[in-house]
Protein backbone atom coordinates (compact mmCIF):
# COMPACT_ATOMS: atom_id res chain seq x y z
CA UNK A 1 0.00 0.00 0.00
CA UNK A 2 1.04 3.61 -0.52
CA UNK A 3 -0.13 7.08 0.50
CA UNK A 4 0.15 10.07 -1.86
CA UNK A 5 -0.55 13.78 -1.61
CA UNK A 6 -3.02 15.05 -4.22
CA UNK A 7 -2.19 18.49 -5.59
CA UNK A 8 -5.72 19.39 -6.64
CA UNK A 9 -7.68 19.20 -4.44
CA UNK A 10 -5.40 19.36 -1.44
CA UNK A 11 -6.18 15.85 -0.11
CA UNK A 12 -4.52 12.47 0.36
CA UNK A 13 -4.96 9.27 -1.63
CA UNK A 14 -4.32 5.62 -0.67
CA UNK A 15 -3.49 2.97 -3.24
CA UNK A 16 -3.70 -0.57 -1.92
CA UNK A 17 -3.11 -3.99 -3.36
CA UNK A 18 -4.50 -7.24 -2.04
CA UNK A 19 -5.09 -10.89 -2.94
CA UNK A 20 -8.76 -11.88 -3.30
CA UNK A 21 -10.32 -15.22 -2.32
CA UNK A 22 -9.41 -16.67 -5.72
CA UNK A 23 -5.73 -15.91 -5.09
CA UNK A 24 -5.70 -13.14 -7.69
CA UNK A 25 -3.84 -9.88 -7.08
CA UNK A 26 -6.05 -6.80 -7.10
CA UNK A 27 -5.49 -3.06 -6.81
CA UNK A 28 -7.83 -0.35 -5.64
CA UNK A 29 -7.67 3.12 -4.14
CA UNK A 30 -9.49 5.62 -1.98
CA UNK A 31 -9.27 9.41 -2.27
CA UNK A 32 -10.42 12.40 -0.28
CA UNK A 33 -8.56 12.13 3.04
CA UNK A 34 -8.03 15.58 4.52
CA UNK A 35 -4.83 14.61 6.38
CA UNK A 36 -2.03 12.11 5.92
CA UNK A 37 -2.79 10.72 9.36
CA UNK A 38 -6.33 9.80 8.31
CA UNK A 39 -5.03 8.19 5.13
CA UNK A 40 -2.46 6.12 7.06
CA UNK A 41 -5.04 5.03 9.63
CA UNK A 42 -7.35 3.87 6.87
CA UNK A 43 -4.44 2.09 5.18
CA UNK A 44 -3.63 0.17 8.37
CA UNK A 45 -7.27 -0.85 8.74
CA UNK A 46 -7.32 -2.28 5.22
CA UNK A 47 -4.18 -4.27 6.01
CA UNK A 48 -5.89 -5.75 9.08
CA UNK A 49 -8.92 -6.68 6.98
CA UNK A 50 -6.82 -8.18 4.21
CA UNK A 51 -5.09 -10.49 6.68
CA UNK A 52 -8.20 -11.03 8.84
CA UNK A 53 -6.20 -9.55 11.72
CA UNK A 54 -8.57 -8.96 14.64
CA UNK A 55 -6.63 -5.88 15.59
CA UNK A 56 -9.11 -4.29 13.17
CA UNK A 57 -12.04 -2.24 14.43
CA UNK A 58 -15.50 -3.65 15.06
CA UNK A 59 -16.72 -1.52 12.16
CA UNK A 60 -14.22 -3.10 9.78
CA UNK A 61 -15.09 -6.60 10.96
CA UNK A 62 -18.77 -5.87 10.38
CA UNK A 63 -17.84 -5.20 6.75
CA UNK A 64 -16.31 -8.70 6.58
CA UNK A 65 -19.31 -10.18 8.39
CA UNK A 66 -21.61 -8.49 5.87
CA UNK A 67 -19.66 -9.91 2.93
CA UNK A 68 -19.76 -13.39 4.47
CA UNK A 69 -23.39 -13.45 5.57
CA UNK A 70 -25.57 -11.12 3.50
CA UNK A 71 -26.06 -13.56 0.64
CA UNK A 72 -26.90 -16.44 2.98
CA UNK A 73 -30.09 -15.03 4.49
CA UNK A 74 -33.33 -13.64 3.09
CA UNK A 75 -33.32 -10.01 2.05
CA UNK A 76 -35.87 -8.98 4.68
CA UNK A 77 -33.95 -10.87 7.39
CA UNK A 78 -30.74 -9.13 6.44
CA UNK A 79 -32.55 -5.79 6.48
CA UNK A 80 -33.46 -6.36 10.13
CA UNK A 81 -29.90 -7.39 11.00
CA UNK A 82 -28.41 -4.41 9.16
CA UNK A 83 -30.69 -1.97 10.97
CA UNK A 84 -29.68 -3.34 14.39
CA UNK A 85 -25.99 -3.30 13.49
CA UNK A 86 -26.14 0.24 12.10
CA UNK A 87 -28.25 1.83 14.83
CA UNK A 88 -27.49 -0.17 17.99
CA UNK A 89 -24.03 -1.71 17.62
CA UNK A 90 -21.80 0.46 15.43
CA UNK A 91 -22.45 3.69 17.40
CA UNK A 92 -21.14 1.97 20.54
CA UNK A 93 -18.49 -0.51 19.35
CA UNK A 94 -17.63 0.77 15.86
CA UNK A 95 -14.20 2.30 16.57
CA UNK A 96 -13.09 -0.26 19.14
CA UNK A 97 -10.62 -3.02 18.24
CA UNK A 98 -12.28 -6.43 17.95
CA UNK A 99 -9.57 -8.13 19.97
CA UNK A 100 -9.83 -5.55 22.75
CA UNK A 101 -13.59 -5.53 23.38
CA UNK A 102 -14.16 -7.05 26.81
CA UNK A 103 -17.14 -8.42 28.67
CA UNK A 104 -17.33 -5.34 30.90
CA UNK A 105 -17.91 -3.20 27.80
CA UNK A 106 -20.66 -5.56 26.64
CA UNK A 107 -22.30 -5.25 30.03
CA UNK A 108 -22.09 -1.45 29.88
CA UNK A 109 -23.76 -1.54 26.43
CA UNK A 110 -26.47 -3.86 27.77
CA UNK A 111 -27.19 -1.45 30.62
CA UNK A 112 -27.48 1.39 28.14
CA UNK A 113 -29.98 -0.58 26.06
CA UNK A 114 -31.96 -1.67 29.15
CA UNK A 115 -32.15 1.89 30.48
CA UNK A 116 -33.13 3.45 27.13
CA UNK A 117 -36.44 5.32 27.01
CA UNK A 118 -38.02 6.91 23.95
CA UNK A 119 -39.71 10.32 23.87
CA UNK A 120 -42.79 8.77 25.48
CA UNK A 121 -40.78 7.14 28.25
CA UNK A 122 -41.18 3.66 26.75
CA UNK A 123 -38.28 1.17 27.07
CA UNK A 124 -37.25 -1.50 24.58
CA UNK A 125 -39.30 -4.67 24.97
CA UNK A 126 -37.66 -7.73 26.57
CA UNK A 127 -37.91 -9.58 23.25
CA UNK A 128 -36.18 -6.74 21.39
CA UNK A 129 -33.41 -6.56 24.00
CA UNK A 130 -32.78 -10.27 23.51
CA UNK A 131 -32.71 -9.76 19.73
CA UNK A 132 -30.11 -6.98 20.07
CA UNK A 133 -27.82 -9.12 22.18
CA UNK A 134 -28.24 -12.13 19.89
CA UNK A 135 -27.05 -10.07 16.93
CA UNK A 136 -24.00 -8.78 18.78
CA UNK A 137 -23.15 -12.28 19.95
CA UNK A 138 -23.60 -13.63 16.40
CA UNK A 139 -20.94 -11.23 15.13
CA UNK A 140 -18.46 -12.31 17.81
CA UNK A 141 -19.31 -15.98 17.21
CA UNK A 142 -18.50 -15.44 13.54
CA UNK A 143 -15.14 -13.98 14.53
CA UNK A 144 -14.44 -16.94 16.82
CA UNK A 145 -15.43 -19.57 14.28
CA UNK A 146 -13.86 -18.15 11.15
CA UNK A 147 -11.30 -15.50 12.14
CA UNK A 148 -9.60 -16.99 15.20
CA UNK A 149 -10.95 -14.65 17.86
CA UNK A 150 -10.19 -16.44 21.14
CA UNK A 151 -13.49 -15.93 22.94
CA UNK A 152 -16.91 -14.34 22.51
CA UNK A 153 -17.17 -11.58 25.16
CA UNK A 154 -20.94 -11.30 24.63
CA UNK A 155 -21.43 -14.98 25.48
CA UNK A 156 -19.55 -14.52 28.74
CA UNK A 157 -21.92 -11.77 29.83
CA UNK A 158 -25.06 -13.69 28.92
CA UNK A 159 -28.25 -12.45 27.35
CA UNK A 160 -30.59 -9.67 28.36
CA UNK A 161 -34.35 -9.60 27.90
CA UNK A 162 -36.30 -12.78 27.28
CA UNK A 163 -37.54 -14.88 24.39
CA UNK A 164 -41.27 -14.61 25.01
CA UNK A 165 -42.93 -11.25 24.72
CA UNK A 166 -46.40 -10.03 25.41
CA UNK A 167 -49.33 -12.33 26.13
CA UNK A 168 -50.47 -14.19 23.02
CA UNK A 169 -53.97 -12.98 22.22
CA UNK A 170 -56.41 -14.71 19.93
CA UNK A 171 -60.02 -14.56 18.81
CA UNK A 172 -62.58 -17.27 19.40
CA UNK A 173 -64.71 -18.47 16.48
CA UNK A 174 -67.60 -16.24 17.60
CA UNK A 175 -65.32 -13.21 17.86
CA UNK A 176 -63.86 -13.83 14.43
CA UNK A 177 -67.30 -14.24 12.83
CA UNK A 178 -68.34 -10.92 14.35
CA UNK A 179 -65.24 -9.34 12.80
CA UNK A 180 -65.73 -11.02 9.40
CA UNK A 181 -69.27 -9.65 9.14
CA UNK A 182 -67.82 -6.13 9.26
CA UNK A 183 -65.21 -7.01 6.62
CA UNK A 184 -67.82 -8.08 4.06
CA UNK A 185 -68.13 -4.53 2.69
CA UNK A 186 -64.65 -4.99 1.16
CA UNK A 187 -64.36 -8.37 -0.61
CA UNK A 188 -60.56 -8.31 -0.75
CA UNK A 189 -60.34 -7.76 3.00
CA UNK A 190 -63.03 -10.32 3.76
CA UNK A 191 -61.44 -13.14 1.76
CA UNK A 192 -57.94 -12.28 2.99
CA UNK A 193 -58.99 -12.64 6.62
CA UNK A 194 -60.95 -15.81 5.80
CA UNK A 195 -57.73 -17.41 4.55
CA UNK A 196 -55.78 -16.19 7.58
CA UNK A 197 -58.28 -17.47 10.12
CA UNK A 198 -59.46 -20.75 8.60
CA UNK A 199 -56.07 -21.90 7.23
CA UNK A 200 -53.68 -20.44 9.83
CA UNK A 201 -51.27 -19.09 7.22
CA UNK A 202 -48.82 -16.25 7.76
CA UNK A 203 -49.26 -12.73 6.35
CA UNK A 204 -46.45 -13.11 3.85
CA UNK A 205 -47.82 -16.47 2.72
CA UNK A 206 -51.26 -14.94 2.21
CA UNK A 207 -49.99 -11.98 0.19
CA UNK A 208 -47.96 -14.24 -2.09
CA UNK A 209 -50.95 -16.41 -3.09
CA UNK A 210 -51.79 -16.71 -6.78
CA UNK A 211 -54.67 -18.46 -8.61
CA UNK A 212 -52.23 -21.22 -9.54
CA UNK A 213 -51.77 -22.11 -5.87
CA UNK A 214 -55.37 -23.35 -5.57
CA UNK A 215 -56.63 -26.78 -6.58
CA UNK A 216 -60.38 -26.52 -6.24
CA UNK A 217 -60.98 -30.12 -7.27
CA UNK A 218 -58.97 -31.28 -4.26
CA UNK A 219 -59.95 -28.28 -2.09
CA UNK A 220 -56.31 -27.46 -1.40
CA UNK A 221 -54.03 -24.44 -1.38
CA UNK A 222 -50.27 -24.80 -1.77
CA UNK A 223 -47.98 -22.64 0.35
CA UNK A 224 -44.64 -22.30 -1.43
CA UNK A 225 -43.64 -18.63 -1.21
CA UNK A 226 -43.84 -15.48 0.87
CA UNK A 227 -44.32 -11.80 0.02
CA UNK A 228 -42.48 -8.77 1.36
CA UNK A 229 -42.54 -5.08 0.43
CA UNK A 230 -38.90 -4.04 0.65
CA UNK A 231 -37.35 -0.73 -0.32
CA UNK A 232 -40.30 0.25 -2.47
CA UNK A 233 -40.61 -3.00 -4.41
CA UNK A 234 -42.35 -6.37 -4.28
CA UNK A 235 -40.13 -9.25 -3.17
CA UNK A 236 -41.17 -12.90 -3.34
CA UNK A 237 -39.08 -15.31 -1.27
CA UNK A 238 -39.26 -18.88 -0.02
CA UNK A 239 -41.49 -19.40 3.03
CA UNK A 240 -40.08 -18.89 6.51
CA UNK A 241 -38.82 -22.46 7.03
CA UNK A 242 -38.58 -25.67 4.98
CA UNK A 243 -41.68 -27.12 6.69
CA UNK A 244 -43.60 -23.98 5.76
CA UNK A 245 -43.76 -25.47 2.27
CA UNK A 246 -47.02 -27.37 2.61
CA UNK A 247 -50.41 -28.16 1.07
CA UNK A 248 -53.40 -27.17 3.19
CA UNK A 249 -56.81 -28.77 2.85
CA UNK A 250 -59.48 -26.07 2.89
CA UNK A 251 -62.96 -26.56 4.35
CA UNK A 252 -65.61 -26.76 1.63
CA UNK A 253 -67.16 -23.39 2.41
CA UNK A 254 -63.78 -21.65 2.12
CA UNK A 255 -63.01 -23.49 -1.10
CA UNK A 256 -66.27 -22.19 -2.58
CA UNK A 257 -65.57 -18.66 -1.33
CA UNK A 258 -62.08 -18.54 -2.82
CA UNK A 259 -63.23 -20.00 -6.12
CA UNK A 260 -65.85 -17.26 -6.36
CA UNK A 261 -63.35 -14.57 -5.38
CA UNK A 262 -60.72 -15.62 -7.90
CA UNK A 263 -63.33 -15.80 -10.67
CA UNK A 264 -64.28 -12.21 -9.83
CA UNK A 265 -60.69 -11.03 -10.51
CA UNK A 266 -61.08 -10.06 -14.14
CA UNK A 267 -58.11 -11.10 -16.29
CA UNK A 268 -56.14 -12.60 -13.39
CA UNK A 269 -53.28 -14.78 -14.60
CA UNK A 270 -52.24 -17.99 -12.74
CA UNK A 271 -49.13 -16.22 -11.41
CA UNK A 272 -50.79 -12.92 -10.40
CA UNK A 273 -51.12 -12.11 -6.70
CA UNK A 274 -54.78 -12.33 -5.72
CA UNK A 275 -54.26 -9.98 -2.76
CA UNK A 276 -52.19 -7.15 -4.34
CA UNK A 277 -51.84 -5.16 -1.11
CA UNK A 278 -49.19 -4.83 1.61
CA UNK A 279 -49.19 -5.77 5.27
CA UNK A 280 -49.97 -2.17 6.23
CA UNK A 281 -53.31 -2.48 4.40
CA UNK A 282 -54.24 -5.52 6.50
CA UNK A 283 -53.22 -3.69 9.67
CA UNK A 284 -55.51 -0.76 8.80
CA UNK A 285 -58.36 -3.13 8.10
CA UNK A 286 -57.75 -4.89 11.40
CA UNK A 287 -57.92 -1.50 13.15
CA UNK A 288 -61.19 -0.72 11.37
CA UNK A 289 -62.82 -4.05 12.16
CA UNK A 290 -61.78 -4.06 15.81
CA UNK A 291 -63.06 -0.52 16.27
CA UNK A 292 -66.43 -1.17 14.62
CA UNK A 293 -67.06 -4.40 16.53
CA UNK A 294 -65.55 -3.41 19.88
CA UNK A 295 -63.34 -6.50 19.83
CA UNK A 296 -59.88 -6.51 21.39
CA UNK A 297 -57.32 -5.52 18.77
CA UNK A 298 -54.98 -8.40 18.03
CA UNK A 299 -51.93 -8.50 15.77
CA UNK A 300 -52.43 -9.80 12.26
CA UNK A 301 -50.09 -12.71 13.08
CA UNK A 302 -52.42 -13.65 15.92
CA UNK A 303 -55.04 -14.64 13.35
CA UNK A 304 -52.71 -17.60 12.83
CA UNK A 305 -52.61 -18.13 16.58
CA UNK A 306 -56.41 -18.02 16.63
CA UNK A 307 -56.53 -20.94 14.17
CA UNK A 308 -54.47 -23.16 16.46
CA UNK A 309 -56.74 -22.95 19.58
CA UNK A 310 -59.66 -23.62 17.24
CA UNK A 311 -58.04 -26.89 16.13
CA UNK A 312 -57.09 -27.76 19.71
CA UNK A 313 -60.70 -27.25 20.79
CA UNK A 314 -61.77 -29.61 17.99
CA UNK A 315 -59.56 -32.33 19.46
CA UNK A 316 -56.67 -32.49 16.98
CA UNK A 317 -53.22 -33.56 18.15
CA UNK A 318 -50.19 -31.28 18.34
CA UNK A 319 -48.50 -33.29 15.58
CA UNK A 320 -51.45 -32.84 13.20
CA UNK A 321 -51.67 -29.12 13.98
CA UNK A 322 -47.93 -28.59 13.49
CA UNK A 323 -48.18 -30.24 10.07
CA UNK A 324 -51.08 -28.02 8.99
CA UNK A 325 -49.62 -24.69 10.08
CA UNK A 326 -46.04 -25.49 9.06
CA UNK A 327 -44.30 -25.38 12.43
CA UNK A 328 -40.65 -26.36 12.01
CA UNK A 329 -40.74 -28.17 15.34
CA UNK A 330 -43.60 -29.61 17.37
CA UNK A 331 -42.08 -27.76 20.34
CA UNK A 332 -43.49 -24.56 18.80
CA UNK A 333 -46.97 -26.09 18.83
CA UNK A 334 -46.50 -27.04 22.47
CA UNK A 335 -46.25 -23.34 23.29
CA UNK A 336 -50.03 -23.67 23.25
CA UNK A 337 -49.93 -26.57 25.72
CA UNK A 338 -51.99 -24.66 28.27
CA UNK A 339 -54.86 -24.64 25.77
CA UNK A 340 -54.94 -28.40 25.28
CA UNK A 341 -57.73 -29.84 27.47
CA UNK A 342 -56.57 -32.00 30.34
CA UNK A 343 -57.32 -35.69 29.90
CA UNK A 344 -56.16 -36.79 33.33
CA UNK A 345 -59.59 -38.11 34.34
CA UNK A 346 -59.94 -40.08 31.09
CA UNK A 347 -56.44 -41.51 31.58
CA UNK A 348 -57.21 -42.63 35.14
CA UNK A 349 -60.47 -44.27 34.07
CA UNK A 350 -58.74 -46.23 31.28
CA UNK A 351 -56.00 -47.35 33.68
CA UNK A 352 -58.73 -48.57 36.05
CA UNK A 353 -60.32 -50.53 33.23
CA UNK A 354 -56.95 -52.03 32.27
CA UNK A 355 -56.26 -53.17 35.85
CA UNK A 356 -59.79 -54.59 36.19
CA UNK A 357 -59.37 -56.57 32.95
CA UNK A 358 -56.05 -58.02 34.16
CA UNK A 359 -57.60 -59.08 37.47
CA UNK A 360 -60.61 -60.72 35.87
Amino acid sequence: MAVYKEENPNTWRVIYRYTDWKGERKQSQKRGFTTKREALAWEREQEHKATADLDMTFESFVALYTTDMQGRVKENTWGTKEHIIRTKLLPYFGKRKMAEIQSKEIMAWQNEMINFRDENGKPYSPVYLKTLHNQLSAIFNHAVQYYNLKTNPAAKVGNMGKAKGREMLFWTKDEYQKFSDVMMDKPLSYYAFEMLYWCGIREGELLALTPGDFDFERSTVSISKSYQWLKGRDVITDPKTPKSNRVIKMPNFLCEEMQYFIKSLYGAEPTDRIFPVTKSYLHREMDRGAKETGLKRIRIHYMRHSHIPLLIDMGFSAIAIADRVGHESIDITYNYAHLFPTRQTEMAEKLDCLRTEEGA
